[in-house]
């Protein structure tokens, strides 16, 4: 643990320290994970459950930064079932995106590793361990398995490359059909016009700084979409796009699940676009899930402080107020987390037990689980 002095910040003898205890580390873990023919056996897995698309399984990933380990993912574990939507919910900072970013393996390394846990990811015949399988296994996964529609279209999508160019590299890279130049060619614009983008054959030969944002964003799910993946990550896809577009592209996104069979694992804010689109709902904070159920559970019956706090704060249509209700407090320090419940010095809800270690997870039913002390024990909350 990174030692401050009384004004909170490192000396430099004790950053140096902490800069070579995090090389340490990371060396031996990129030596790992850098190795070259690695057997088969030591990556595939089994399913718990072979209907779930993707088991996150006691899942810790950490970024060893100079000020300090940064426990982004803190011991996730949850399901995505296969032709389901999961909505991951919980305010920015909660591990939403790099619980994903590690299904892909496109953390930022090597500060960013997985060190503990497994997400188990489904490919129909077998099953393989995620966190060990190698990179170039792990390119071969990527689009055809599983794919991501990522948060921020202006920096997704190269500033130097035509749009097709860009949609066609991901054709050619992942897609198995062997397809030729004009076959790729015509998928890409078919993807555009899918997307609804109506010039497409246009937009297929401009750049990405002559399309504005919501266009972009399009661009960007077309791409993910590009080899009718079985696992789409969406990270906030519909943020750049304004209420009418964002219907459209949600529909757009069902029609695909529909057709596929395809999961879903939706990141986002929007406690709307939750509830229109998710079929079981997890929410996090501070690197920890702390509640998970069906979309019914979370949103009639919620049970967790932190997301009796989120429903409170949302508005609700013909019901004025002065002010909305905000969650009192600050998030604890990533760097030098607590050994208690994370959420516990912005409760209102405490009980006597809360001053002891996290809690462990509550079956409040078969489908909602939840981390809180006034559950412990199968007791109702208060």
């Amino acid at each position: 643990m990174a030692k401050k002095n009384q004004d909170g910040y490192l000396s430099a003898k004790e950053a140096r320290r902490i800069s070579r205890e995090n090389r340490r580390i990371t060396n031996r873990m990129e030596k790992q994970r850098k190795r070259k023919n690695v057997p088969e056996s030591e990556y595939l897995t089994k399913m718990r459950d072979p209907n779930n698309a993707v088991e996150f399984d006691n899942l810790h990933t950490y970024f060893f930064t100079d000020a300090g380990t940064v426990r982004s993912v803190d011991g996730v574990s949850f399901d995505v079932p296969i032709g389901k939507t999961v909505g991951v919910v919980g305010e920015s900072g909660c591990g939403k995106s790099v619980t994903s970013l590690s299904l892909m393996q496109l953390l930022q390394r090597p500060q960013g590793q997985i060190v503990e846990g497994e997400i188990r990811l489904n490919l129909g015949d077998k099953a393989c361990d995620v966190t060990k399988t190698p990179n170039e296994v792990m390119q071969r996964f990527r689009g055809n398995y599983v794919s991501m529609i990522f948060q921020e279209p202006m920096t997704a999508l190269n500033p130097v490359f035509r749009i097709g160019a860009q949609i066609d590299e991901v054709i050619e890279l992942h897609d198995t059909a062997n397809r030729s130049k004009a076959q790729i060619r015509e998928r890409t614009i078919e993807l555009l016009k899918m997307v609804g983008i109506a010039n497409s054959e246009g937009v297929y030969s401009m750049f990405p700084h002559e399309l504005s944002g919501g266009m972009r964003q399009r661009v960007v799910i077309a791409m993910a979409l590009a080899c009718d993946p079985r696992i789409i990550i969406a990270d906030e896809p519909t943020t750049a796009l304004d209420v009418t577009i964002q219907a459209q592209i949600l529909d757009l996104l069902r029609q695909l699940k529909n057709r596929t069979n395809a999961s879903i694992m939706f990141i986002t804010h929007d406690l709307g676009v939750i509830a229109e689109m998710a079929d079981y709902v997890v929410v996090m904070y501070a690197g920890r899930v702390v509640e998970k159920g069906t979309a019914e559970d979370i949103f009639h019956h919620p049970a967790h402080p932190y997301t009796i706090g989120l429903m409170n704060s949302k508005p609700v249509v013909g019901k004025k107020v002065d002010a909305l209700y905000s969650i009192p407090g600050k998030v604890p320090n990533p760097v030098n987390m607590p050994n208690y419940c994370y959420f516990r010095d912005r409760c209102e809800m405490c009980v006597g037990q809360c001053d002891g270690a996290y809690p462990p997870e509550a079956a409040i039913s078969d489908t909602h689980k939840v981390s809180c002390y006034r559950y412990a024990g199968g007791k109702g909350g208060d």
